[in-house]
């Protein structure tokens, strides 16, 4: 036996011997070899057997029953967890997105001084979105987003100083511009909810800025978004003229020639050419304007947990995207 066998032989484990045959001369047994002793005629068998015996061992039946049991049983602990993370992340997602929105909206009104509008219409998940000669259907579960701006720098009439009453009032549409594609955002609703009571200049929807209070059963809701579909007064924005309805809508798509309208965008934020925003094009300026954000599956929305009418509490992952009426900043709050 060379050197390098009999290291090799004296410091592995004699059953393993027999995987490395290369190791010995031909037609000896290994612990012979090793060793220098007579074997047992059946030593080499009896050691390839047990190695042998290992190799084909595997699980017993029970033994992967009782393993897929546990697994199970674990499945089910944690799919709560994977669903709240899941829900935190499509909440903040969304918000990430009607923020990006409003600040394009903002910032293209300021870089080409003109003026912009951002529509809010939420339809029925449940059911395709609409292709001419097809209408939306307003219902739950799906947010749409569309973003004009007037062509030629000016309002359109679409001002407050605009003696026009009604609700029907369109702006032109062959004298707008698409800003950007159509926003759609699913398994989304936009509610009322509950304002802060206490300490509200922090940076969690619990503590986030309040919203300007008007009398005559207006409350909150002229300065906000949510329950886009609801009757008034439990709608925002509401008005005691128009019930929340602005004077001015749009439509998508807009162009010359006029195209079908697949949208009418009844509730809107107009931005200026100072990035100063006012709902409907006509409300007051506000301090602080806001769009709530609650998740649902498909057309479910979760029950709130208190409040009642227009001052929802609900649990869970809810957020709000806040932006001033002076200066147009954009900020989210989550809880």
């Amino acid at each position: 036996m060379s050197l390098r066998n009999f290291v090799l032989a004296s410091l592995l484990p004699h059953y393993i011997l027999p995987a490395f045959p290369q190791m010995c001369a031909p037609g000896i047994p290994p612990r012979v070899r090793v060793q220098g002793q007579r074997a047992h005629p059946h030593s080499v068998e009896r050691r390839s057997g047990i190695v042998n015996r290992s190799i084909r061992a595997g699980f017993t039946l029970v033994e992967l029953l009782s393993v897929l049991g546990t697994i199970a049983i674990l499945l089910v602990l944690i799919r709560p967890a994977f669903t709240y993370i899941k829900g935190g992340t499509d909440v903040t997602s969304a918000a990430y997105t009607i923020k990006g929105v409003l600040d394009t909206a903002r910032k293209y009104a300021k870089a080409n001084n003109t003026y912009t509008w951002v529509g809010f219409y939420e339809e029925d998940v449940s059911q395709p979105s609409p292709n001419p000669p097809s209408t939306p259907t307003p219902g739950v579960g799906r947010l749409v987003m569309s973003i004009v701006a007037s062509n030629d720098r000016t309002n359109l009439g679409a001002d407050p100083s605009s003696s026009a009453t009604g609700t029907n009032n369109w702006i032109d549409p062959t004298k707008l511009t698409q800003v950007a594609k159509l926003v759609k955002i699913e398994n989304l609703h936009v509610p009322l909810f509950a304002m802060c009571s206490s300490n509200c200049t922090g940076d969690t929807f619990e503590v986030r800025p309040v919203l300007r209070f008007d009398p005559s059963g207006v409350g909150y809701n002229a300065s906000r978004f949510g329950e886009l579909n609801a009757a008034p007064p439990n709608t925002a924005p509401y008005d005691t003229t128009n019930n929340g309805l602005t004077k001015f809508p749009f439509q998508y798509p807009v162009g010359n020639p006029a195209p079908t309208a697949q949208y009418q965008f009844r509730r809107t934020l107009r931005f200026s050419p100072a990035g100063d925003c006012r709902i409907n094009s006509t409300y007051d300026a506000r301090q602080v304007i806001e769009v709530g954000l609650l998740q649902t599956h498909g057309t479910a929305v979760p029950a709130p947990i208190g409040g009642s009418g227009t001052t929802l509490i609900y649990a869970g992952n809810v957020a709000v995207v806040q932006v001033t009426g002076f200066g147009g900043s954009v900020k989210i709050y989550r809880r």
